[in-house]
């Protein structure tokens, strides 16, 4: 399984997934060229995708999904902003649902966002399995067992509760993210990191950083002490952070 963070952030979010001669996209809230550009970076074309995936309706996931064909595209709820026409039905996903799509299943986990059924997602090639979550102010318990001991973890790491509080955002946004309903800080996204990573896991992506309330430093800084405090070493895989600029990619040609 290979897989490309192509952009993560609050401006717009997309992510493609590669195993065995099949791509599928989660999110769709940059540009077609962006995505087209990215694909052909593995032989692939915008037709290629087997599967458009959409985590909820905030326009940083979904600004562009009017230009995925229907028939190729799943979500939690019928309706998005920026489409023209509804969802079908059998491809409306629901929580802890498991859809097949060619070499992929992909496990709907729900999350906790201040968008309508909110999901990430567990993603299984027969081989290795990816965690994608973002957008969530925690992670429900539930959820846990899908997420332990993966190969690959594509994790939310937004703030910098400091920087967030220091900032100019007015008060009622501040507390917007620091909610239930909110978005993971650094270090809660590093105690569940904790929980969940295992022998098998090979690689963490930290995604959804915040441009004005974190940096990638401070999101490392804080993965290394709570995994010293925790654990008592820092985990032997690779760790990276995701950007709304360039592309992370991750995961291995396994073909």
């Amino acid at each position: 399984m290979e897989f490309n963070v192509i952009s993560s952030g609050s401006k717009g979010n997309a992510t493609i997934v590669i195993s065995q001669g099949q791509v599928i996209l989660i999110d769709f809230g940059i540009s077609k060229k962006r995505i087209s550009d990215a694909l052909s970076e593995y032989g692939f074309s915008f037709d290629d995708l087997s599967a458009v995936f959409i985590t909820h309706s905030h326009s940083d996931h979904c600004k562009e999904v009017k230009k995925a064909p229907i028939e190729k595209l799943f979500a939690s709820t019928m309706a998005l902003p920026s489409l023209d026409q509804t969802i079908p039905k059998d491809h409306i996903l629901k929580n802890y649902a498991t859809i097949r799509n060619g070499v992929f299943s992909i496990t709907v986990l729900p999350l906790s966002h201040d968008a309508k059924n909110t999901v990430g997602f567990l993603i299984d090639d027969g081989r290795e399995k990816l965690c994608y979550v973002t957008d969530t102010g925690f992670v429900p318990e539930k959820d846990f067992p899908y997420l332990t001991d993966l190969d690959y973890y594509i994790f939310e790491s937004n703030h910098d509760p400091k920087m967030l509080y220091e900032s100019k955002r007015p008060d009622y946004l501040i507390r917007r993210i620091i909610s239930d309903k909110g978005h993971l800080s650094n270090i809660d996204s590093s105690y569940y990191l904790t929980t969940l990573i295992g022998p098998k896991t090979k690689e963490i992506v930290l995604a959804h950083l915040s441009d004005e309330c974190n940096t990638p430093e401070l999101a490392l800084k804080a993965f290394d002490e709570v995994f010293m405090t925790q654990m008592g070493c820092l985990p032997e895989c690779k760790v990276e952070i995701a950007s709304e600029f360039h592309e992370t990619r991750g995961g291995k040609n396994d073909d």
